[in-house]
């Protein structure tokens, strides 16, 4: 390893954000779909695996707690943080319903649902998928750039021109810090 090596590195990853800007339509679809569930009194839910579930529960935290306006909390959580209910759903039908059972319960027509994974196939987030769709709330997949299945499930697909896991959650952390912006700015034009 060298600083020329680092210096390529940091190249590939700033190359990949410019190519990023060719979804900038679907970032700002995204958080209008965010926008309108919060503000028809639904919420934003979001879930994933790994590194995607850390991203999850970032990304809620941005909602309720804030991200760069100081204003109410916004209506939303991450599937992932609740153990009792992962390891009961996990124990009693598989890891594969984790995420799907808490959409069962939890989730309400009009809500929007965020799966986050770097292959686009987590099996739990495409149950997930497929429950919000019978439910009629919104899907949104997260994924690198092959999109994989989730690509073909969702409702609104962003496969991020990345193909390498790291640069995938990248430019996922930074798309969801995008939507949370628009989000805010949308929900409080005068803040």
């Amino acid at each position: 390893m060298s600083k020329e090596w680092i210096c390529n590195e940091l190249n590939s990853v700033a190359d990949g954000f410019r190519a990023l800007a060719e979804y900038a339509a679907t970032i700002e679809e995204i958080a209008a779909q965010c926008t309108r569930a919060i503000q028809n009194g639904g919420k934003v839910m979001f879930c994933g695996n790994g590194g995607s579930a850390a991203d999850s529960q970032h990304l809620a935290a941005e909602f309720v707690g804030r991200y760069k306006l100081e204003r109410p909390a916004l209506n939303s959580i991450a599937l992932t943080v609740d153990t009792s209910i992962l390891t009961a759903v996990g124990n009693d039908y598989g890891y594969d319903e984790v995420f799907r059972r808490q959409v069962e319960g939890i989730g309400k027509p009009g809500d929007v649902l965020i799966g986050l994974s770097t292959s686009g196939n987590s099996r739990n987030v495409l149950l997930a998928f497929r429950k919000a769709a019978e439910m009629g709330i919104t899907t949104v997949a997260l994924t690198g750039a092959s999109g994989g299945k989730m690509k073909e499930a969702a409702d609104i697909a962003l496969p991020v021109p990345a193909a390498v896991t790291n640069h995938i959650q990248e430019m996922h952390i930074t798309c969801g810090h995008l939507i949370c912006e628009m989000t805010e700015k949308m929900l409080f034009p005068q803040a």
